[in-house]
């Protein structure tokens, strides 16, 4: 397995944030899932999302969770832990992730349940 440390994560800047990157990212149900669930919980590693995607995809919804600037992941040990950029994004756009976090709510029971 590869070392995690030779690739450090990138988190784009505050001033870096783009309304449209994150609607976009926002736009796929498994990345909202991902959104809401971390609305609820301060910090969730990786391996405990139980969504109905392969590892890989997942990895690939976290990176552009993260690549928009929604998510913020360090690395605790062997697991990539997850939280949301609450600060950043309230500074940026206002109201925004409580808009998020509200709509989101009623969706994401449908995709954890999904097959």
């Amino acid at each position: 397995m590869a070392s995690r440390t030779s690739s450090p994560l990138v988190h784009p800047d505050e001033r870096e944030l783009d309304l449209f990157v994150i609607m976009s990212a926002l736009a796929d149900p498994i990345r909202l899932s991902i959104v809401v669930t971390l609305g609820v919980h301060t910090e969730v590693p990786c391996g405990t999302f139980e969504l109905p995607v392969a590892k890989s995809a997942l990895s690939r919804h976290f990176r552009i969770l993260r690549e928009s600037g929604l998510i913020r992941q360090r690395d605790a040990g062997t697991r990539r832990v997850n939280a949301l950029r609450r600060e950043e994004l309230g500074r940026r756009f206002p109201g925004l992730l409580d808009l998020v976090l509200k709509e989101g709510a009623g969706r994401e029971v449908a995709v954890a349940g999904a097959d």
